[in-house]
């Protein structure tokens, strides 16, 4: 039964929101088909505004896999902003999709991707525009199966009350099993609650109703546990081996408006075993998997021809650590050479960073600044994060540059990390003045700009730093006053340096949602009813708002935030499993307070992490016996 497109009611209101553009669909590669040809339907939501949600590749690799099945179709939903909201509450209009503009509610499967837990109210905001009852016990069998991935997945505690499943992982492959399963149970007229075991039986699905939390008296989980037959105790992630299958998006969709990112971007390898302790990503992606050469030429080759962009990202968490960097480099600035096609490359470690690299990316385009990431102010506390990197090899690094004609450089680092104190912080002032120094040495000019940007660490689940306690508003806020002051401090140098930061504030709140357990739900909702609305975007972000629904609704938010948890305490997410042994995170965490520091296993012995073993990896074996971990290729 074909459904109708909300198009023709909701254009008239388009004149009276700020970039309408947005909303009307119809990009370059964008797809649509017929709603009667296929058995099952996609509605895939990235829960922030057209801009920030249409270049996220993993919404677009979805859309694309999905849609080159004969079987399925997927469209795409962003978040609208405010001013439309209240448009479509007064007209009866409810939440759509961009390509065919299509009602959410009448598809089967809302997926919806989190970058951040900072996206949860704007998911409660989409479930009420469409109609869909806020809370998965309520729904039934004409609503969709609201489903949650992305790196916010890996603890969905905190909606639990929300969503009716969840996946930990990459997405490519078991989105094709959703798709069968749903299908099949389409097909032979199972209940909503049929499909939903069906889903949690193939272990790969996390489906929060299926599971009872018990609590302590002191507050603290006891035990999580399936409530019925045939539901796993845990549920394991989905790992794509082989990234040169799926060398998607092959055809990456161009923003009608203006988008964070305007550039065709290629993902050379997952994973990274570098071990920064504070990394999440890096943790919950493992094991490092290459795309080879070849794959990463011939995903650039198509996605150029089919988008016109002029620019190519290569991302992963660290790209200069690919193992064939530097040809990878050659052969595409060789290639794009007479198109003028200019290669980025996202923040670069120091330690990863030559010239002859960084030459090779800026010969096609303008040279930009480069931007390296110490995360840590002092050597000491580079120890406790795992980040080794000395400032004597940054100020060699900035010096090589500056001589080889770059005259800007960003530093990334993060306040509030674990034993941090004021004087690791401080010591961010002298590298700052000491880059500014060492680049008037090297130049000879006072033409040289440093940027140094600072955010609020969170400790985030499946880390080492998981049980570590969170550093209160106040204290990240002074620390960063003292900060500026030192910068400062030195007029002729403080003026060649600018700071940007961010308030201690929304860093509590995005602490509480990231290890928060099923009780935070209650949270969320209210400051929702309270207006809340884009808290990822500092206009928006209410600290009151969040403070006042916590003590609405009786949850502390301290507790959840500024208390370290113990050993053996039950974490919210521990029935998840990231394919990291909890035993060997916890030794990594007193490793941290030791500050010893922890070599890269791609390189070195293997520290027995459990992802090889959880993944079946091949593992090699190193000169000394004992184990190297594989670069999957």
């Amino acid at each position: 039964m074909s459904v109708e497109s909300l198009f023709e009611r909701l254009e008239p209101l388009l004149p009276m929101v700020s970039k309408p553009i947005q909303y009307v669909g119809g990009e370059l590669n964008a797809r649509t088909k017929n709603w009667d040809d296929v058995s099952v339907h996609w509605a895939l939501m990235y829960p922030d505004a057209y801009e920030v949600g249409l270049p996220n590749q993993g919404v677009q690799i979805l859309y694309e896999v999905i849609n080159e099945r004969e079987d399925a179709l997927a469209e795409r939903t962003y978040s609208v902003w405010p001013d439309l909201e209240a448009l479509m509450r007064e007209h009866g209009i409810g939440q759509f999709t961009v390509d065919s503009h299509r009602p959410v509610a009448a598809f089967d499967l809302l997926g919806v991707s989190f970058s951040t837990e900072l996206g949860y109210t704007n998911l409660l905001s989409a479930l009420d525009l469409a109609g869909i009852p806020l809370h998965a016990a309520d729904r039934d069998e004409t609503h969709p199966i609201v489903l949650a991935g992305g790196h916010a997945a890996f603890n969905p505690e905190p909606i639990a009350d929300f969503i009716d499943a969840a996946v930990l992982g990459d997405g490519e492959q078991i989105v094709g099993a959703i798709t069968d399963i749903v299908r099949e149970a389409k097909r032979s007229g199972a209940s909503r609650d049929e499909t939903l075991e069906r889903l949690a039986a193939t272990g790969g699905v996390y489906i929060p109703r299926f599971y009872d939390v018990r609590y302590g008296p002191d507050g603290r989980i006891e035990d999580v546990a399936p409530n019925r037959d045939g539901i796993p105790t845990r549920v394991s992630k989905h790992t794509v081996m082989d990234l040169d299958e799926w060398p998607y998006p092959k055809t990456p969709l161009v923003p009608l408006a203006e988008s964070v990112h305007e550039r065709m971007s290629v993902e050379i390898f997952r994973g990274c075993t570098r071990g920064c302790r504070f990394c999440q990503a890096g943790m919950i992606t493992r094991p490092v998997r290459e795309r080879s050469i070849e794959g990463i030429g011939r995903m650039v080759e198509s996605g150029l021809a089919a988008t016109g962009f002029e620019e190519v990202g290569l991302l992963s968490l660290s790209s200069a650590d690919h193992s064939e960097i530097g040809p990878i480099a050659k052969q595409l600035a060789d290639r794009y050479e007479e198109e003028r096609v200019s290669l980025s490359l996202p923040s670069t470690r120091v330690d990863a960073f030559n010239i002859d690299l960084a030459n090779e990316f800026s010969r096609n385009g303008r040279r930009s600044g480069l931007t390296f990431a110490p995360e840590g102010g002092s050597e000491r506390l580079r120890r406790v994060i795992n980040k080794m990197v000395s400032k004597d090899d940054l100020i060699r690094t900035v010096t090589t540059a500056y001589e080889n004609g770059w005259r800007q450089v960003k530093l990334y680092f993060m306040c509030g990390l674990p034993t941090e104190t004021d004087e690791d912080v401080l010591e961010i002032a002298e590298m700052a003045h000491d880059v500014i120094r060492a680049g008037r040495e090297a130049t000879g000019s006072k033409d040289i700009r440093c940027t140094v940007s600072i955010g609020g660490f969170v400790p985030k689940p499946h880390t080492p730093f998981q049980w570590a306690a969170q550093a209160s508003p106040s204290t990240v806020d002074t620390r960063l006053a003292k900060l500026r002051a030192a910068i400062n401090a030195n007029r002729s140098l403080g003026r060649n340096i600018g700071m940007r930061y961010h308030d201690g504030e929304p860093s509590l709140v995005e602490g509480l949602l990231s290890r928060g357990d099923r009780r935070v739900g209650a949270v969320i909702e209210q400051v929702w009813r309270d207006g809340g609305r884009f808290d990822g975007w500092s206009e928006h972000f209410s600290f009151e708002r969040w403070t006042k629904a916590c003590a609405t609704v009786g949850v502390d938010l301290d507790w959840y935030t500024t208390r370290e948890r113990e050993a053996d305490e039950v974490l919210p997410w521990d029935h998840l499993d990231s394919g990291l042994d909890k035993q060997w995170l916890w030794d990594d965490w007193q490793d941290a307070l030791t500050e010893f520091e922890q070599d890269d296993c791609r390189w070195t012995p293997c520290f027995d992490c459990g992802v090889c073993t959880t993944m079946g990896t091949d593992i090699q074996v190193g000169p000394t016996g004992r184990t190297l971990l594989p670069i999957v290729k």
